[in-house]
């Protein structure tokens, strides 16, 4: 594999799944053969310290600007260009396509051969946009790929693109570490310390805001409750919508069956999965096709945990599910048949094993991090 460079916004400490997804990337390539260019987490004291602890902890060279949000600005560009030339890079890897990739024509003319960039929930968000489609045209003209998460973004993206750029798209999606979330992950240390130990529980993890669908679930717990009287919904992450989450919660009646753990660290979602008899995030689309769910790589978590699961059909969601068989997709948004299915699974011990286990099997099958991995090398 050429040395490559790796020019990205989204790298921890900053948390989020493009995060995740990228991280787990650049760990299962050639440490010697990579280089990291990012922007900063944020600027004050803890930030600044989470980050220089964060960045002596990984095997490859990483480099921070020092702007919070990296923009293909000439100063950027001229970074980015001296950074390749620095380290002898051959390829570069955009984390994400949009804006970054506007840069692309600066890094060949510097000497790049190969330059690739991924594309996820919000370049279909710009593939809507007259202006942003332009730049989105560019982008594709000016790499050597576009990769694409699933058939849904795909779909949006390319009919932005020239046809020669379109054809060169490969698909790339985040992937799932099998050792990492498995059945037995250390759920029933969580559901007593939670003191959940004898309820059916359903898990949702994922940040709190609008689009995740947390809202729909606490909407459709009356019904949940009608047919199971001691089922509890787990809501795991942090976000924005918390407080609104908490209020609609107490409007409905069904504040002590909601239960709020706040951010969990990393090394604690496993566990947290694995509290759940089942999975749920009934995300939907807003803002008119803006706001949308690239993937949702949370659903595939859940089955590699062995859980069935509960999925809206928000953008790209139903490709992270094979609906009737690892678990079901439901209009974003409607508590009722959430509900349903919700109950239905809770009331069908092994209708959860069945479809957990078809869940494991496909994650095994299709989504390990080695196979993708490979994938991108040879991209690059």
């Amino acid at each position: 594999m050429h040395k490559t460079l790796i020019v990205t916004n989204d790298f921890p400490p900053r948390p989020g799944g493009i995060q995740a997804f990228l991280h787990s990337m650049a760990l299962r390539l050639d440490p010697s053969q990579v280089v990291v260019y990012a922007s900063t987490w944020k600027r004050n004291r803890e930030g600044v310290a989470a980050t220089a602890a964060f960045d002596a902890e990984q095997p490859f060279r990483v480099v921070r600007d020092r702007t919070t949000m990296l923009l293909p600005t000439p100063r950027v560009t001229k970074r980015a260009v001296s950074l390749l030339r620095e380290h002898g890079c051959r390829s570069v890897w955009f984390g994400a396509a949009a804006p970054l990739g506007l840069m692309a024509p600066a890094l060949r003319a510097a000497g790049a051969e190969r330059i690739v960039a991924t594309t996820h929930g919000h370049e279909a968000g710009w593939a809507q946009l007259p202006a942003a489609r332009r730049l989105l045209r560019r982008i594709g003209e000016g790499t050597d790929t576009l990769t694409y998460l699933g058939e849904y973004t795909r779909g949006r993206i390319a009919g932005a693109l020239a046809p020669a750029a379109a054809a060169r798209m490969v698909q790339l999606p985040p992937g799932v570490d099998e050792k990492t979330f498995h059945p037995g992950s250390g759920g029933d240390t969580v559901r007593a310390r939670l003191g959940l130990t004898d309820r059916p529980v359903i898990v949702c993890v994922s940040r709190l805001v609008r689009r995740k669908g947390q809202d729909t679930l606490i909407e459709a717990m009356p019904r949940v409750l009608a047919a199971v009287p001691d089922a509890v919904l787990l809501i795991v992450g942090g976000g924005p919508y918390r407080a609104d989450l908490e209020k609609l919660a107490a409007a409905r009646g069904v504040a002590g069956a909601v239960r709020f753990t706040g951010p969990v660290d990393w090394e604690e979602l496993p566990a947290h999965y694995g509290a759940g008899d089942v999975f749920a995030m009934p995300c939907r689309t807003r803002r008119g096709g803006l706001d949308v769910e690239g993937l949702g790589i949370v659903y595939l978590e859940a089955s590699a945990t062995g859980l069935p699961v509960v999925a809206g059909d928000s953008g790209g969601a139903p490709d992270a599910v094979l609906d009737g068989e690892t678990g079901w997709v439901v209009p974003g948004g409607s508590p009722a048949q959430t509900a349903e299915r919700l109950v239905e699974l809770l009331r069908d011990p092994e209708l959860r094993a069945r479809m957990g286990t078809r869940g494991r099997q496909w994650v095994e099958q299709r989504w390990r991090w080695d196979l993708l991995a490979e994938r991108l090398r040879e991209l690059l």
